[in-house]
C-alpha cells in the first residue's frame, strides 16, 4: 500500500467552503497547505503560505512538491485570470490532479461573473494536467446574504421567475473532498440543493424565521440574463446529485 505524504494545496481554504474542506481533509490524515494573501501562523498539519493568485506571486513556494490542488477560492471578478496564473505555476511544478469548484450555468447564464467562472473552468480543462471540474449551486450561505440585505428594504423586490437551488456548503465540501482524494474525473455531475424556490419563497422563508414582516413587489429582471433566469439556466434539474439539506434547515440552525 502506498501512502500519500505531499501536501495538497488549498486555495480559498479560509473561505466558506475551505473552512468546511481543510478540516475534513485533515480527518482523512492529510497534511494540508492554504494559499492565502495575508500571512497566518501555520500549526496542526496546516501550513499557511502567502500568494497572490491575481497576480501571480508566491506560487513557486506554494506548489513545492505538492501533487494535488484543490482550486476553491473565487472572487467577484478576475476568478480566470488568477486560475490561468495558477494553472500555470502548477504545470511547471508538475502537479497531477487539480481540482476546481466552479457554479451551475457558468456556460449558460449570461452574466459576467459566470463567464469568469467559464474562463476559469477552460483554463483547468486545457492545462494538460489531469483535472476535475464540479459545479455546483448557489450556497446557503450566499442566499442567506442576499435575502438578509433584500430584508433591510420596506419593500422585498422579488424577481418573477428566479429560481435557485440552494445547497448546503457542508455536503460540497464532502463532495469535493471525495472528489480530490480520488482520481481525476474531468466535468463531474452537478450539485444541487434539494429543492427549487423562487426568490420570493426565500425570503419568505427567512422572514418567517426572523419573525419579521415586509411587503413583496413582484419585479421584472429584464435583458438576456433575466431571459436564461427564467428559463432556469441556473439550475440542474436532471442528472445533478443533490444534497440533503433544505433552505428551511439551514435557516432554523443559523436563524431561528
Amino acid at each position: 500500500m502506498t501512502v500519500t505524504t505531499s501536501p495538497i494545496l488549498v486555495t480559498g481554504g479560509t473561505g466558506t467552503l475551505g473552512g468546511h474542506v481543510v478540516p475534513l481533509l485533515r480527518q482523512a490524515g492529510r497534511d494540508i497547505r492554504v494559499l492565502s494573501r495575508h500571512s497566518r501562523e501555520s500549526g496542526d498539519g496546516i501550513e499557511y503560505v502567502t500568494a497572490d493568485l491575481l497576480r501571480g506571486e508566491g506560487m513557486e513556494p506554494a506548489m513545492n512538491g505538492v501533487e494535488t490542488v484543490l482550486h476553491l477560492a473565487g472572487g467577484p471578478k478576475g476568478d480566470d485570470e488568477a486560475t490561468r496564473n495558477l494553472v500555470r505555476a502548477a504545470s511547471r511544478a508538475g502537479v497531477r490532479h487539480l481540482v476546481y469548484i466552479s457554479v451551475i450555468g457558468a456556460d449558460k447564464v449570461p452574466l459576467g461573473w459566470f463567464r469568469t467562472k467559464l474562463g476559469a473552468e477552460r483554463a483547468v480543462a486545457d492545462s494538460g494536467l489531469e483535472w476535475t471540474t464540479l459545479r455546483a449551486a448557489q450556497f446557503h450561505d450566499l442566499t442567506l446574504d442576499v435575502v438578509e440585505k433584500m430584508a433591510k428594504l420596506p419593500v422585498v423586490p422579488c424577481p418573477g421567475g428566479l429560481r435557485f437551488q440552494p445547497v448546503d456548503s457542508r455536503e460540497v465540501a464532502a463532495r469535493i473532498v471525495e472528489l480530490a482524494l480520488g482520481k481525476a474525473a474531468g466535468l463531474v455531475p452537478d450539485l444541487a440543493g434539494p429543492k427549487v424556490y423562487g426568490m420570493a419563497d426565500l425570503a419568505r422563508g427567512y422572514l418567517q424565521a426572523r419573525g419579521k414582516h415586509r411587503l413583496m413587489m413582484p419585479v421584472r429582471m429584464p435583458g438576456k440574463a433575466g431571459r436564461a433566469y427564467r428559463a432556469g439556466e441556473n439550475l440542474s434539474l436532471e442528472g445533478a446529485v443533490v444534497g440533503q439539506r433544505t433552505w428551511e434547515q439551514f435557516l432554523a440552525e443559523r436563524v431561528g
